[in-house]
């Protein structure tokens, strides 16, 4: 763990494993909550760091810092959410390919583990979730496309992210999925946010209702 002072409030704490980001964010949010932390206007997680912004005292909070250990993050630890997804991605089949099985395992794969989300960016409500195994992890398309559509579901290296809102992106597409990612009207307006569990589960084509919204059982459901 290294630690990293940014600008005249910031501290950057710099880990070695996109797990060990994930237990400092959790610790410093437990601590937060209970008070214990000192004052910290933000905790922003990365892919193996943790920025804690606004910071009233850098030094001392460094200095109390190289003296926590924290512990390695419980599986079942956050909240726990299902996303239905119809696995219909146009690069289903070239992730099979890379995975060397059938389409239907791939869909087998996916939808049987929890991944869980490591950190947010890239546009508002999209989340970079981790829980694939090393031997799934797929390299971006060689030609990313201009536009991919709303509730794409899509891999690229450890990560499984769904696509807020049509964007260009280079991502292989393995699923669709109605559920809104950023809603304004939501609060949280971002369905999801780091230590977030997430289990995809499938559906069949048309478990959407007519005009794209969600229906019924068909939508997002917290289960923790």
């Amino acid at each position: 763990m290294r630690l990293r002072p940014v600008g005249e409030d910031s501290l950057l704490v710099d880990l070695d494993t996109p797990e060990e980001a994930q237990a400092w964010h959790a610790q410093f949010l437990s601590r937060r909550s209970a008070g214990t932390l000192a004052p910290v206007r933000e905790i922003v997680p990365g892919e193996k760091t943790v920025l804690l912004y606004g910071v009233s005292d850098v030094d001392a909070l460094e200095a109390e810092l190289r003296h926590w250990s924290v512990p390695t993050l419980a599986a079942d630890s956050g909240p726990l959410l299902e996303i239905p997804v119809h696995y219909n991605g146009a690069d289903l089949g070239a992730v099979a390919e890379l995975w060397g099985v059938a389409e239907a395992e791939v869909v087998r794969i996916h939808s049987g583990i929890e991944h869980r989300v490591a950190f947010c960016g890239f546009a508002p409500g999209f989340a970079y979730m981790i829980g694939l195994g090393e031997k799934y992890h797929v390299p971006r398309r060689a030609a990313p496309r201009t536009s991919v559509p709303a509730g794409s579901v899509a891999l690229a290296g450890p990560y499984t992210g769904v696509y807020p809102r049509a964007s260009p992106g280079g991502w292989q597409l393995i699923g669709t999925t109605h559920v809104r990612l950023w809603d304004m009207e939501r609060e949280p307006a971002a369905l999801l946010t780091p230590g977030m569990r997430v289990r995809f589960v499938p559906r069949e084509p048309g478990f959407e209702s007519t005009d794209g919204s969600a229906a019924g059982t068909n939508a997002e459901r917290r289960i923790a």
